[in-house]
């Protein structure tokens, strides 16, 4: 009975052990694959990933060099509040100085007038009618102009520049009352004719505003005065999702002013320029383009 129960211990023992090796050995067999068998990891492609190209742009600021036009309301509100002013904090005793209906009375009226007129833009203004609110809309418009002209004795310069009536949108002179920007024509990479800010690439161990001036200086010409902004970018411009180019570029755009000069363009790699207000850049730039730059430009 022993006998029969340690042979049977010794049976199981060895079953046991068998397993146990052909389970090892199928694990390592598993485990250990061929070179022709080695899986690419999930999420990867065949082909390396290329490398973004990166680029800075300028966005090259011509400021308003008049200011803006008020508008009808805005000016019958000044008007208004300056005759207040006018009554409130310069009252003159005239019942003091002169008697009633005498000559010097009617003279000092005559005078008062006058100065309302030029103060204001009023054709007559006298005793009782300085708040005429029909008076002040209709007289308004003109009151800046007749100051400057009567008491300087010059003219004023007309706010539509003879670049506005020409069209010419190389001029720096138009819409004096606008923010202007500067665009360059080139070709991209596909060698057709665009529209663009003045843009370019990155030198080994440049930095990004350096590059920026540098790329500014060599498409535009050295017969400009300008001022960076900032070191910092105001914004940038990313390709599109669905984008599979193998070369994409980022751009990253500063701001910048003009203090002097005009561009200068070589004639060569870029063909045009313009000074351009943010709706005309809309109709010549591409749509996607425009989606990444507008909220860049100011409105007025």
């Amino acid at each position: 009975m022993l006998a029969r129960n340690a042979l049977n211990t010794s049976r199981a023992q060895a079953r046991a052990t068998c397993l146990c090796a052909r389970a090892r050995t199928l694990a390592t067999v598993t485990d250990t694959a061929g070179p022709s068998s080695t899986a690419a990891p999930s999420g990867t492609s065949g082909h390396k990933k290329s490398k973004p190209n990166i680029n800075t742009a300028v966005i090259l600021n011509r400021s308003p060099i008049i200011t803006r036009t008020p508008s009808p309301f805005e000016r019958a509100y000044y008007a208004y509040h300056a005759r207040i002013q006018r009554a409130l904090f310069n009252p003159f005793p005239g019942d003091f100085y002169f008697k009633q209906g005498s000559l010097l009375e009617g003279k000092f009226a005559e005078e008062e007038k006058e100065r309302e007129r030029l103060a204001f833009g009023g054709p007559r203004f006298g005793k009782g009618k300085e708040l005429d609110g029909d008076s002040t809309a209709a007289t308004a418009p003109s009151m800046v102009e007749e100051v400057v002209s009567t008491e300087s004795g010059e003219e004023c310069m007309p706010r539509i520049h003879e670049a506005d009536m020409k069209g010419d949108v190389r001029s720096l002179d138009r819409q004096g009352e606008r923010n202007l920007y500067l665009l360059l024509q080139g070709k991209d990479q596909s060698g057709r004719d665009v529209w663009r800010f003045p843009q370019g690439g990155i030198r080994e161990g440049e930095l990004l505003h350096e590059a920026a001036e540098r790329d500014l200086h060599d498409e535009c010409g050295p017969n400009m005065d300008t001022w960076v902004v900032s070191r910092n970018p105001i914004g940038v411009y990313k390709p599109t999702i669905d984008s599979i180019s193998p070369s994409q570029i980022y751009v990253f755009f500063y701001k910048a002013h003009i203090m002097a000069g005009q561009a200068r363009p070589d004639g060569k790699n870029i063909l045009d320029f313009a000074w351009l207000t943010k709706e005309e850049i809309q109709p010549r730039v591409d749509q996607q383009y425009w989606s990444g730059v507008r909220d860049m430009l100011s409105d007025f």
